[in-house]
């Protein structure tokens, strides 16, 4: 055979070829031209593993040589400033490495991420350390404030002209104490039918007219409507701080609940004005004296007990006294009109209050126009950045409008990138703002994760591994997404826990699967399905794949699965001790002997440690129990019997056995830990 035939074959250039194979034991000639047939042949047959000791060599070169890069860094101080947040390709230039080695690096660290998705500081510090070069963190520049009611503040503060606007009212409470049977009331509309077991799973926004029954004087009021679970934790929170108002629910037949509490410390640290409503008052456990007394217990006390809270006993199911309690939270308002204005002939200024993407439209949002005035055509500013133009709008109805005002709740379609809930909107800002990177926004918010499994988790001591439930989380909206994640955050164990190894909206892909098979996790589904071929997939790799319409059926279950990854409580139970005092027989793997109970009893079936001198010599178990010719189940203390024990250990007279009994338990994590 030719040698470049040879060489073809093997795939490889031919004077490489020629220089490498006298290193294998085939020395054909520096300057062959032909090789016999029978050699030949067995240069193929061996080819596979010379070629893999030639990568293996190159691999260790290469290696070395990466290493004493490293070394060279560190001696000359080489330093890298890095950005809170930055590409895996700006990361690569930064380091002056190509995005190939970079993302091999990442993977090596367990990373997941392609060239335009983001890393944070502290992941890429700690590569960019381990590859020798000294880190400082880039100063942000910015001076404009990060609080967002902050910049709130200030953009309001631009109205000159203010007048009087609808009061904005947020509904709180517990789960079930009726919030959103009590907007239903108040619209005279069936919302409540449409959610989720009677759950409200996102915060929304209604408008409604209340006419005076004495006066005739029609007024507006805004209400927002969040959902009273503890999942709702943050949703609540901006919920206040946009608000003017609260009215807090509390359940006549429940009284004060744990969720109650949070709500009361949330309205306070706002410095909200509210008005408790006491509803569920037709129920025959109702006890309005009880629920006022447990308020006043935290510093809430009734007008009528000397207090400065008005408290209405309702019933939203019956439709008691909702009159009187819209007639309360009015004067309530007036009482605070000094702060419920706006300039409605300013560029429009508003919250975020729910953002999603949808499947025909794209990315929709939610808004709560705070002050001015928001048109048809005009720039979305969100957070110095212009999201898109206002296409369309509709009010809570669905019905199409052209404009909205002050205190004004509008759905808006126009959005480029989904904007994230209590993000604040400011089209003030139009001139001058850069329209936003839409694909390095989505990179963003669906940026690479941090890949860990439970094998390589160790706690901050490096002794047992703390074990981890992989979760991949998709949800249809922003609100539920962030509302998911707080809860599964405040499953807490020393020794199990919860990591988001993927998270974003809309439905389950190829690129939730892949993190999925990486960490053996499981993908979770909140009111969102699967791809036709993401389906497949799973149905084919058998991943587990489940889905949730109501959020506290989803926590609900990550909290039994998180309990399931905790060891066993061993229970051990002493039952006596028994002295040998004769071998009637040794078998292989178990003895039958005699001997008395010393203390205690002993049990068949019940497990044995063997000791000699006080030493422990080995374990076994009791499998038989004899009196006399009878064979019994329990011996008690100061009698003589005979048993038989199996045992890898060989039982000598004299020797002590310890009898006891092991169960093991199913441990249980407490509420929030």
């Amino acid at each position: 055979m030719n040698v470049t035939e040879l060489a073809r074959r093997l795939r490889i250039n031919t004077k490489q070829m020629l220089e490498i194979l006298p290193q294998h034991g085939f020395d054909i000639g520096a300057k062959a031209v032909k090789v016999d047939d029978r050699v030949a042949d067995q240069i193929i047959r061996q080819w596979k593993y010379i070629k893999k000791d030639i990568e293996e060599k190159e691999k260790k070169v290469k290696s070395e040589l990466l290493l004493k890069e490293k070394e060279m860094r560190k001696q000359s101080g080489e330093s890298v400033v890095l950005p809170s947040l930055i590409t895996v390709r700006d990361f690569a230039d930064k380091l002056g490495m190509s995005v190939t080695h970079v993302i091999t690096e990442l993977m090596k660290n367990g990373i997941l991420a392609n060239q335009n998705q983001n890393i944070d500081y502290d992941t890429a510090a700690i590569m960019a350390g381990d590859l020798g070069f000294n880190v400082s963190k880039e100063e942000k520049k910015e001076s404009a404030p990060e609080d967002n009611s902050e910049v709130l503040e200030n953009a309001l503060k631009k109205g000159k002209n203010k007048t009087g606007r609808a009061p904005v009212v947020v509904v709180m409470g517990h789960v079930d104490h009726g919030k959103t049977k009590l907007l239903d009331s108040i619209r005279h509309t069936h919302i409540i039918d449409t959610e989720s077991g009677g759950i409200t799973q996102h915060i929304g926004a209604y408008q409604t007219i209340w006419e005076d029954p004495k006066t005739k004087e029609k007024r507006a009021l805004t209400f927002i409507d969040t959902p009273g679970h503890e999942a709702f934790t943050v949703m609540r929170s901006r919920g206040a701080k946009i608000a003017d108002l609260a009215i807090l629910v509390v359940a006549a037949d429940d009284s004060v609940k744990p969720q109650t509490e949070e709500v009361i410390q949330i309205i306070k640290a706002a410095k909200l004005p509210f008005v408790v409503a006491i509803n569920k008052i037709d129920k025959e456990t109702a006890d309005v004296q009880r629920v006022k007394n447990e308020l006043s217990q935290r510093d809430i006390l009734a007008e009528e007990w000397g207090g400065n809270v008005p408290m209405v006993e309702i019933s939203a199911k019956e439709k008691i006294n909702i009159d009187k309690l819209l007639d309360v939270l009015l004067l309530v308002a007036d009482m605070n009109a000094e702060n419920i204005v706006a300039d409605s002939s300013i560029p429009a200024v508003g919250t975020v209050i729910e953002s999603h993407v949808d499947k025909g439209t794209g990315p929709v949002a939610t808004i709560l126009v705070q002050g001015g005035t928001l048109r048809k055509g005009d720039s979305l500013v969100v957070d110095g950045e212009i999201y898109g133009k206002v296409r369309a709008m509709r009010d809570y109805n669905g019905n199409e409008i052209s404009e909205a005002g002050p205190s004004v709740p509008v759905r808006i379609i126009g959005f480029k990138v989904a904007p994230e809930v209590g993000d604040i909107m400011d089209v003030s800002l139009a001139e001058g703002a850069e329209r936003i990177d839409v694909k390095q926004r989505y990179s963003h918010q669906t940026g690479a994760e941090k890949v860990m499994t439970t094998q390589s988790s160790e706690d901050e001591d490096g002794g047992k591994g703390k074990k981890y439930l992989n979760l991949v989380l998709k949800a249809d909206v922003l609100g539920s997404l962030e509302a998911i994640i707080g809860s599964l955050e405040n499953i807490q164990h020393e020794e199990v826990g919860i990591k988001i190894i993927g998270k974003g909206l809309g439905n389950i892909n190829e690129n939730d699967i892949s993190k999925v098979e990486a960490t053996g996790g499981k993908i979770v589904a909140f009111k969102v399905g699967a791809t036709p071929m993401a389906e497949e997939n799973i149905r084919e790799k058998n991943i587990a794949f489940l889905q949730f319409e109501i959020i506290y059926d989803l926590i609900n279950w990550a909290k039994d699965e998180v309990e399931k990854l905790l060891d066993k409580e061993r229970i051990v139970t002493e039952l006596g001790r028994l002295k040998v005092l004769a071998i009637f027989r040794t078998d292989r793997g178990a003895m039958t002997l005699g001997g008395r109970v010393e203390s205690g009893k002993i049990a068949k079936d019940a497990l044995v440690r063997i000791k000699r001198n006080k030493e422990p010599m080995g374990e076994g178990k009791l499998v038989k129990l004899q009196a006399g010719q009878s064979e019994i189940k329990e011996v008690p203390q100061g009698t003589e019997c005979g048993l038989r024990i199996e045992s890898k250990t060989k039982i000598e007279v004299g020797d002590v056995l310890e009898f006891y009994t092991e169960e093991f338990k199913i441990r249980k994590m407490n509420s929030g830990k």
